[in-house]
């Protein structure tokens, strides 16, 4: 698959788009006889909130019943809540084919609706394009661009005398230096299990991708495997992290909520997350000023990159019990108005040009590498199939338990990627 630089694609489609079409028909309410109740299901806590709040305002008399949850526990349910019919109208989807809530895998077996003929459908960049569709036909309202990266709580390093690391020796002394305060420089909560792939994704994003921005597709023509390749110098980073004390204690006991208290409330400087969680340190903290910044990964900042892609959107069931006002919600959350209050209470980056978006400062070095094309999609949204990925996830937690090792771990995902779809 051809790589096209986002920035490339986002002026030409500016070109082609003056606005987001398909909105909300604000203020329209519900029609006669209309039944006006829509049910979301929604891994955006901290942020559908508002989002909800708004669609209502904009629809008199419509009420839309939703609940959030983890992504662990999300994908758990979601699958068997479709197939046993008992799924919401509306329903978070991932990007590409990496989990079992992706795009790929809930469109294959037809749970979802075909969202091809919608007007910004057509307004996607190719790089979100190409994750959002499936076999040719969109299925996924895409509305983010989320990063991975350092998430700094800047008050916490003030206080600590300490500047956010700029290279790999400088992140090792970092963390020593902040573990002898006290202060671990370093939250992380791999008691939820999708928490440990981020640390390891923003290392091997500079680590496996800086040297091989094709690695990827050598690993489609079987040219190249996870166990003996540089992925097996970032699993020796990021075990090397733990060994230095970047972390606090006891990562396994900690969960991805409590991991946030930790980092909001300054007990450790920062967390290497998504840029969505800014949103969620900030309603825990609101006066708090929390900075993404790439992960240094070696010594060579010229040739950092960054994890940087389309972000989890939302899908139609299928058979939706209300799909007019289903599709009413997804167009409103891809309308600039939607679309912009979504990004901004997640702290991220809208997915279509001509927004009117003002980017946070928070998201500063994010936005330069997507412009300058230095980011890689997140690394399972081109993997053949969902068992890699949870094969990865259950590996990582193995390994930080002592019960497991890198080499094994990586041996199993080469074996699941070589299944195939």
């Amino acid at each position: 698959m051809k790589k096209i630089p986002l920035a490339a694609a986002i002026s030409v489609l500016a070109m082609l788009a003056a606005a987001c079409g398909g909105g909300t028909n604000a203020g329209s309410g519900a029609a006669a006889g209309e039944d006006a109740t829509l049910t979301l299901a929604s891994v955006d806590q901290g942020s559908v909130e508002d989002v909800v709040k708004a669609f209502e305002a904009a629809n008199p008399g419509v009420k839309v019943n939703f609940s959030t949850s983890g992504a662990d526990q999300y994908q758990q349910q979601i699958r068997t809540q479709l197939s046993s019919g008992t799924a919401p109208d509306v329903l978070s989807v991932w990007p590409g084919n990496g989990n079992p809530g992706a795009t790929h895998v809930l469109a294959k077996p037809g749970y979802l609706r075909d969202l091809s003929d919608q007007p910004w459908a057509a307004k996607y960049p190719n790089a979100i394009k190409s994750v959002a569709q499936y076999e040719g036909k969109t299925y996924t309202a895409i509305f983010g661009v989320n990063g991975i990266g350092a998430v700094y709580n800047q008050e916490a390093l003030t206080k600590a005398g300490l500047t956010a690391p700029g290279t790999w020796t400088e992140l090792l002394n970092f963390c020593r230096a902040a573990a002898a305060k006290g202060t671990p420089a370093f939250a992380l909560g791999i008691q939820d299990k999708w928490v440990t792939q981020i640390v390891l994704y923003a290392l091997v994003a500079t680590t496996v991708y800086g040297p091989d921005r094709d690695f990827d597709k050598k690993m489609q023509a079987k040219q190249a495997n996870f166990a003996n390749s540089a992925w097996t110098a970032a699993m020796a980073k990021y075990q090397e992290m733990d060994q230095t004390g970047c972390f606090q204690k006891n990562p396994l006991g900690t969960s991805y909520e409590a991991s946030q208290e930790l980092a909001a409330t300054g007990k450790t400087l920062g967390l290497v997350q998504g840029n969505w969680v800014i949103a969620l340190l900030k309603k825990q903290n609101p006066n708090g000023t929390f900075t993404l910044k790439p992960l240094p990964a070696t010594d060579d900042t010229a040739g950092f990159l960054m994890p940087g892609a389309a972000g989890a959107g939302y899908g139609i069931n299928a058979k939706a019990k209300n799909p007019e006002l289903a599709l009413k919600f997804v167009n409103y959350v891809m309308s600039p108005e939607g679309m912009n209050l979504y990004v901004k209470k997640q702290g991220g980056l809208p997915a279509l040009p001509d927004t009117g978006f003002a980017v946070d400062a928070s998201l500063t070095e994010l936005s330069k590498f997507l412009t300058s094309d230095r980011t890689v999609p997140f690394m399972d949204q081109l993997w053949p199939n969902a068992k890699v990925q949870q094969t990865m996830l259950t590996g990582l937690q193995e390994i930080f338990s002592g019960q497991s090792t890198s080499d094994k771990m990586l041996t199993a995902m080469d074996t699941d990627y070589q299944s195939g779809a």
